[in-house]
């Protein structure tokens, strides 16, 4: 019987508008988003380099754009978080130990954190027993230290727990670990959907 659920961040609760991002960043001059900004990205996402170091590797392929400009386009990224979602979660959060594990930067965090305000922020947060960022922790998904970590630190019993993420290669990771899975498809399903899978009850 499941009694702890670890969920993703990003087009789990939040919507990701990645066309946008796509779109805001075309208009500033850029090509298109090769290899060598998706390295730049997970860096970012591990902390393994600065915010400033991030922005001007972008500026990089836009050179035309000015840094405020580039922020912006990449915050274009950040939808809306419904509000019954946050309320699917505190419902939960009365049965279940739940955690939050997302890959994201800190750009996106203080953006999120800024768009939906303290009252919001604080009652999302308090739905979890720990939130982890990759950025804070050096870790990303699907890497497997990520899962071992949050497994042991919190003595988690893999068979007890799911993990909810809309990436093929974190659930398969997941999966490989122990744990129970949702694979959850963007734009077909809802997190909201959770009892309809008959993973869960409450």
């Amino acid at each position: 019987m499941i009694n702890t659920i670890i969920f993703d961040f990003g087009d789990i609760f939040i919507n990701l508008k990645q066309r946008d991002v796509e779109e805001a960043f075309t208009n500033l001059g850029m090509k298109e988003w090769g290899e060598e900004l998706k390295s730049l990205n997970i860096q970012f996402e591990t902390a393994k380099i600065s915010e400033a170091d991030f922005l001007n590797g972008l500026r990089n392929h836009a050179p035309s754009a000015t840094i405020e400009e580039i922020r912006s386009a990449w915050n274009s990224m950040l939808g809306e978080f419904p509000l019954y979602r946050l309320e699917f979660l505190q419902l939960l959060s009365q049965q279940y130990r739940l955690f939050l594990l997302s890959n994201t930067d800190a750009i996106h965090i203080a953006h999120f954190e800024e768009m939906v305000g303290p009252s919001f922020l604080s009652d999302f947060y308090q739905c979890f027993e720990k939130v982890y960022f990759s950025f804070e922790l050096g870790l990303r998904k699907p890497e497997e230290e990520i899962f071992n970590y949050i497994i042991n630190k919190h003595e988690l019993s893999p068979k007890r727990t799911l993990f909810v993420d809309d990436k093929k290669d974190n659930t398969d990771i997941a999966e490989k670990l122990g744990l129970q899975i949702w694979n959850l498809q963007v734009g077909e399903e809802d997190v909201v959907h959770l009892f309809d899978k008959k993973i869960i009850e409450l």
